[in-house]
């Protein structure tokens, strides 16, 4: 500290002063400055009120003379700082050295650090990087077919199902690992599993991970990012587009790892039909595709369609089942079944081999929430690509809009280059949030997601996923008592739709039966027959995500914690079955028999039209909460 004597201070003085301090204390650049010495941005004006105190009765006279001199400007503050700094470092040691160990332990600078044993191998990276249909997963696959061990890693339980049935159909023994089940097969030598669930702790002599520029997600990124740090592969197959390829090179570079690119086109071009379908669906052909972004508006397209030609339509979207979509998929690839056209979301664009002649859009903005958006371009180009397909009846694909006027923003859409992704994405494991909760005492795991967010520290190739949903889990859960830091840690990673209030129900009923060492029940029974409208078909759905949830938990937690687990599959394989004949029953003529006896009801006495309406109140609530869920998700 400094040793000159204090000098007294006229009234005048001390008010210039106080200037100079006010200015110090409320610009930022002191603030910024004081990181470096662990005085983080809350505790900053308790620091600086003391500091103010101290400063004006012991202002030393040479300084106060030159503070006076220049008043409150940038070249005072850094007069300032090294003092307030030392006061600090003598004052606040215990406050700087408890966040100096909170920052530690929420570092997240150097991830690929992490990983020891990955990085004790030299490993030969290879990016197959191409657009959609070009073959470039096609021939990752080959060489994972070909190695002695290998895993496969992607994005959906469905892309995982088929490539583990397409390995042990070629002979390669493999097995399945998704959130909700395992499938272990015998002498198994090969695995396919979600990203989430890849196995890190086990060598391969070939590893691919799919659909890599996911990697900049900014809710799941972080597991991509895992992946490939984590992986223990003699050889890495990244397969993606072009926006992630200068970002793995930089993670490259970090981890050591030789780098090799290889890069793909289009078997068939991809054309733009310009002309649009003219707002009309009596313009739709075999084979089309028509793209919309709610479940909504999938099925007024789907009845719109079937009402006004002789098509029929399949369709997909999110909210179903990986069984459900495949069935679907099935059924449209197939030319003998009758059902010609695809009504879809945007759930198309990864995961399902389709017979796609032309994508139609049916609108290019979706809802986020909040607003109605326009279509990212990337996205656009994703679901563009899934038209035409090598080896299928429509080798070369088209693209186009409902209406004439989409069409200008599809062709810029269509020509922007692929944008660079700027950085990976990022969470931390237990382990480190363990770590920083034992500088936190006495506080709720959904407060210790926020602190984690405020304190992390990362550099500019990563960036902190968003944890909006786990935050909202944690704070469902936090009234529950009993729960572990690593039992709320795991129940807040379970699938729940946290704007569901059933489903979030549903995940603190189980919660509280875990926390109280009780077995956790379904308390759920099967539907007794397949649905006939759309609110039917909804209640499967919710039903199926259910029975997900509660398996994904039987895998994370002990298995006599979720002694139904069995039962649970059993449910969800038979409601994803009654799923699809559903879709298939419910049909445009059936929606106009539907409409015809509502009419016929509300001719009836007043009793019948009441009726008629409180149903179709609660249709439109329905609906209207389905459209809020699923165009948020």
């Amino acid at each position: 500290m400094v040793k000159s004597p204090p000098l007294l201070l006229t009234p005048d003085e001390k008010l210039r002063l106080g200037a100079v301090l006010d200015r110090f204390a409320e610009r930022g650049w002191a603030k910024t400055q004081a990181l470096a010495v662990y005085i983080n941005s809350k505790f900053f004006p308790q620091a600086v009120s003391k500091f103010r105190k101290f400063f004006t009765a012991k202002c030393p006279v040479l300084l106060k003379d030159v503070l006076l001199k220049v008043g409150p400007c940038d070249e005072a503050e850094e007069y300032l700082f090294p003092i307030f700094a030392e006061f600090c470092i003598s004052e606040f040691s215990n406050e700087i050295t408890r966040y100096r160990e909170l920052v530690t332990s929420a570092d997240l600078t150097k991830p690929h650090a992490w990983f020891p044993f990955t990085r004790a191998m030299k490993r030969k990276v290879i990016y197959h990087c191409g657009p959609t249909n070009s073959g470039k997963t096609y021939t990752a696959l080959q060489r994972f077919l070909q190695a002695e061990t290998g895993i496969y890693c992607c994005p959906l339980r469905l892309l995982a199902m088929e490539i583990y049935e397409k390995s042990n159909m070629s002979g390669v023994y493999c097995s399945l690992h998704t959130g909700q089940e395992r499938r272990e097969v015998p002498f198994a030598t090969h695995l396919a599993s979600t990203v989430e669930m890849a196995v890190l702790t086990k060598p391969w002599s070939v590893a691919v991970i799919d659909e890599v520029q996911m990697t900049a997600d900014e809710f799941r990124g972080w597991a991509w990012t895992r992946a490939f740090l984590a992986l223990r592969a003699d050889e890495v197959h990244l397969c993606g587009d072009p926006s992630a390829l200068e970002l793995y090179k930089t993670l490259c570079a970090a981890t050591c790892d030789e780098f090799v690119e290889h890069h793909y086109e289009r078997f068939k071009p991809l054309t733009i039909d310009r002309t649009s379908a003219k707002g009309n669906f009596d313009f739709i052909e075999a084979g089309d595709c028509v793209v919309a972004f709610s479940r909504k508006e999938i099925f007024q397209v789907k009845l719109e369609i079937e009402q006004r030609t002789k098509h029929k339509c399949c369709v997909v979207y999110g909210a179903l089942p990986p069984e459900t979509r495949t069935q679907q998929a099935k059924l449209f690839n197939d030319p003998s079944s009758g059902y010609d056209v695809l009504v879809a979301s945007d759930a198309i664009g990864m995961g399902l081999n389709l017979n796609i002649r032309r994508v139609i859009f049916n609108s290019l903005d979706k809802f986020n929430g909040e607003q109605r958006i326009p279509v990212p371009a990337s996205q656009v180009k994703q679901i563009a690509g899934r038209a035409g397909r090598r080896g299928s009846l429509y080798p070369e694909g088209q693209v186009t809009t409902l209406y004439a006027s989409d069409i200008p923003y599809l062709v810029e859409c269509m020509k922007q280059p692929f944008e660079d992704a700027p950085s990976a994405g990022l969470f931390p494991v237990f382990e480190q949030l363990e770590l920083f909760a034992s500088q936190l005492p006495d506080i709720t795991f959904s407060q210790l997601l926020d602190r984690f967010s405020e304190h992390c520290r990362l550099d500019g190739t990563y960036f902190l996923c968003k944890n909006d949903n786990l935050k909202k889990v944690a704070a469902a859960l936090d009234a529950i008592g009993g729960l572990s830091l690593e039992d709320e840690y795991n129940f807040c990673f379970a699938p729940v739709n946290s704007r569901d209030p059933k489903s979030m129900g549903s995940l603190q009923r189980f919660a509280s039966a875990y926390s109280r060492k009780i077995p956790v029940r379904l308390s759920m029974g099967m539907p007794q027959r397949t649905a006939s409208d759309n609110a039917g078909i909804y209640d499967l759905e919710t039903r199926h995500q259910l029975l997900s949830m509660y398996l994904w938990l039987s895998q994370h937690f002990p298995a006599p914690a979720f002694p139904e687990r069995h039962q649970a599959a059993e449910m969800a394989s038979k409601i994803a079955e009654m799923l699809g004949e559903s879709l298939v029953l419910f049909t445009g003529e059936e929606a106009r028999k539907r409409q015809e006896e509502m009419r016929e009801r509300e001719h009836d006495g007043g009793c019948g039209r009441e009726s008629v309406k409180q149903s179709q109140s609660r249709l439109s609530l329905q609906m209207q909460t389905m459209r809020k869920q699923l165009c948020a998700a």
